[in-house]
């Protein structure tokens, strides 16, 4: 890991003229690769080109490196442009510096050198296919068997003073010394502040305070070094000739989002000043990015539905211009938000009443931001309980048929209604009125759901009041004469009539006995009332009773007080008629109705009182023969005691001649009782009794 970040952290710099003098040689660390652009052959006239291939020193850069682990070592200096010529020299081995590698201020000849006169330009340096004690082969030179310990110098330089660069990689066996490559020094990779950016270099530091403010760069020290050695410091720079000298350090300063900025790790051992590590060093850059961020305040709006008082708001759709990365927090009051307490823990179902929430958004740098969300209620779905009539239904009086449609429980525009049987069906939409324009139901309560576009609703109540039927109070049955005929009349107060003789007045008259019906109309609703007309009772004779010259006349039925009479012209309230002549009659009766009357025929026979059984063929006996006509004709002789002596009926002739079984009863008087049904309808019953002088002569 220590090996690959070495590997990748690259020498960027533009150094001073200074680099480019042997004593001011860029120490080397490791097999990095090198990228330099020369700008000027240095401060000190080294005289390399008097014992070397070089002509002098034009764009030039200075370079030292220790040898780690002996064997093979070569490069490969490959110029940004490949029109460009470069060439090198390479001085040592020493443990001298460079004042051993100079006689007299000129240095001696090079280990290894290349200037190729030739056309050819591009790559050049030590190359593995040529082996020590070789010439060189065109820009090429022979590789370098190398022990650890040894120290080297390499000059790399411009013949063509372009401002182009290059890029200087190792190969080879060998390994160069480096204390980022000790592991007793440096265990764990140093870390490059910030996180890769697109494209990945430099990496990105996320600074949520904006760049207003100074920032602190020594606060990158502690991850920078990863806990490695304590010999390891780092120091800031703008650019990269102060990451690569060490000089212009900053600490604290104003920072942007454009500027590269530079740290230099340098190892130096203060107990042991000749450590060929110290000196030895490693740049990297980071920039900055501004990640404060701001929210927009925003409105959540939901429904307070059937005027609750509260709305269930889902706070995570409220667009306050928050990442798909950033962490969101919901607090109840801005004090609650900045103490970390009473966390809305359930934000898509968060009920509340109007009022505020505060968001505290944090992304994925740390940086947080917070905004407040305002809480508003949709406008209420407006409502009006209401009543709702309707006629009651013929076959079920108690129940009518309600159209729901029609309860005007609001004037709102663009809502929708349901219904439901209770105020929890409505609430919990369950049990549902499916067939609301046909709702059959007695006297009772309803709940109407009214939704609006918004999904917002209220419950009204509807009353349902079943109209029952209206009848008519006056309107009653009538007892009439048959013969007669009457007024039915339905009385006031009814806004419309339908008679079953086909008329639309409140009466009818000439009515006769029989059965009507009446549809009385009450706003809407239509009652049908049957009347009827009855024909009075007509009393009824039960019996008459003939008593010598008097008749009595017993009646039942019809409504009395009863009237008789036996001419239909003279009434009488008495049912006894007396001096009744002999022979045929009629009777009349009527009752309180005063209906025509009832007509009986009655006979009242000849009164024969004295027989004398003597053969004289006068007054011998009784014979009622005349009346055979008559229904169940029986006449019964009766003693002084009530015995029955003798009975005449169809079987005698309807006879009696003063005896009993052939013989002569004796004088006296007895007592007779004669019965009959007259030939009319009712068979009125007739008595017809008195007394009887029997005398017989011996």
């Amino acid at each position: 890991m220590k090996k690959k970040l070495l590997l990748i952290i690259l020498f960027i710099s533009h150094l001073f003229h200074a680099q480019s003098d042997c004593i001011t040689a860029i120490p080397i660390c490791g097999n990095s690769d090198i990228s330099y652009t020369p700008t000027g052959p240095g401060a000190i006239n080294e005289q390399v080109g008097t014992n070397s291939c070089l002509s002098d020193e034009n764009y030039s850069v200075w370079y030292t490196f220790t040898i780690a682990t002996s064997g093979t070592l070569a490069f490969t200096i490959n110029p940004n442009d490949d029109d460009d010529d470069y060439d090198f020299a390479v001085y040592g081995p020493t443990n001298g510096g460079c004042s051993s590698l100079q006689n007299n201020a000129v240095f001696v000849s090079p280990l290894r050198c290349n200037f190729y006169p030739g056309t050819t330009t591009g790559n050049t340096g030590l190359s593995l296919t040529i082996p020590p004690g070789s010439n060189n082969q065109a820009e090429w030179s022979p590789y370098i068997d190398v022990t650890a310990g040894e120290t080297y110098y390499l000059i790399v330089d411009n013949f063509d003073e372009s401002a182009n660069g290059f890029l200087l990689n190792w190969t080879g066996t060998a390994s160069l010394n480096s204390a980022f490559n000790d592991p007793a020094l440096a265990p764990n990779p140093f870390i490059t502040p910030g996180t890769l950016s697109t494209p990945p270099e430099p990496n990105e530091v996320t600074v949520c305070s904006g760049f207003s403010v100074p920032f602190d760069f020594t606060t990158f020290t502690q991850g920078i070094i990863n806990g490695n050695s304590t010999n390891f410091t780092v120091t800031y720079h703008n650019n990269t000739n102060d990451a690569v000298t060490g000089g212009n350090p900053i600490t604290t300063g104003p920072i942007d989002a454009t500027t590269i900025y530079f740290y230099r790790i340098v190892y130096r051992d203060p107990a042991n000043p000749a450590n060929l590590n110290n000196g030895c060093f490693i740049t990297g850059s980071f920039r900055f990015r501004d990640g404060n961020f701001t929210l927009t305040p925003t409105t959540l709006t939901s429904c307070s539905n059937n005027n609750s008082g509260t709305a269930l708001y889902d706070l995570t759709t409220a667009n306050i211009g928050t990442g798909p990365t950033h962490v969101l927090k919901y607090y109840p009051s801005l004090y609650d938000l900045n103490n970390g307490t009473n966390e809305i823990t359930n934000p898509n179902a968060y009920s509340s009443a109007e009022g505020s929430v505060f968001v505290k958004a944090t992304n994925p740098s740390g940086c947080i931001a917070t905004v407040e969300i305002t809480l508003k209620f949709h406008p209420a779905v407006t409502v009006t309980d209401t009543i709702l009539r309707a006629c009651y239904i013929e076959a079920n009086p108690s129940t009518a048929s309600f159209n729901l449609n029609n309860a005007l429980v609001t004037t709102q525009a663009n809502t929708t209604k349901r219904y439901f049987p209770s105020l929890t069906d409505a609430i919990n939409e369950t049990n549902e009125i499916l067939n609301p324009a046909n709702y059959i139901a007695p006297n009772g309560l309803i709940y109407v759901r009214v939704i609006n576009s918004q999904g917002c609703y209220s419950i009204a109540k509807v009353t349902l009041t079943v109209l029952p039927p209206v009848q008519s109070d006056v309107l009653v049955d009538k007892i009439i004469c048959m013969e007669d005929t009457t007024t039915l009349d339905a009385g006031p107060g009814f806004s419309g009539y339908e008679w079953s003789t086909g008329a639309t007045t409140q009466s009818i008259s000439n009515a006769g006995v029989g059965t009507y019906w009446v549809k009385l109309k009450t706003g809407d609703c239509i009652t049908l009332q049957t009347v009827k007309i009855y024909a009075s009772e007509q009393p009824v004779v039960t019996g008459i009773d003939i008593s010598n010259n008097a008749i009595t006349i017993n009646v039942t039925g019809g409504t009395p007080s009863y009237q008789y009479s036996m001419d239909n012209i003279i009434w009488q309230n008495s049912n006894v008629f007396t001096n009744i002549s002999r022979g045929n009659h009629k009777v009349y009766v009527k009752d309180a109705y005063d209906c025509d009357p009832i007509e009986i025929s009655v006979v009242v026979p000849n009164l024969v009182n004295v027989i004398t059984p003597n053969g004289d063929g006068i007054n011998d006996g009784i014979d009622y023969s005349t009346l055979a006509d008559k229904q169940n004709l029986i006449l019964n002789i009766f003693d002084r005691y009530g015995t029955k002596i003798h009975q005449a009926d169809k079987s005698n002739g309807y006879k009696w001649d003063g005896t009993v079984s052939g013989k002569k009863i004796p004088t006296g008087t007895y007592w007779y009782s004669m019965t009959w049904n007259e030939n009319d309808k009712k068979n009125t019953p007739i008595k017809f009794s008195g007394w009887i002088m029997v005398k017989n002569r011996d």
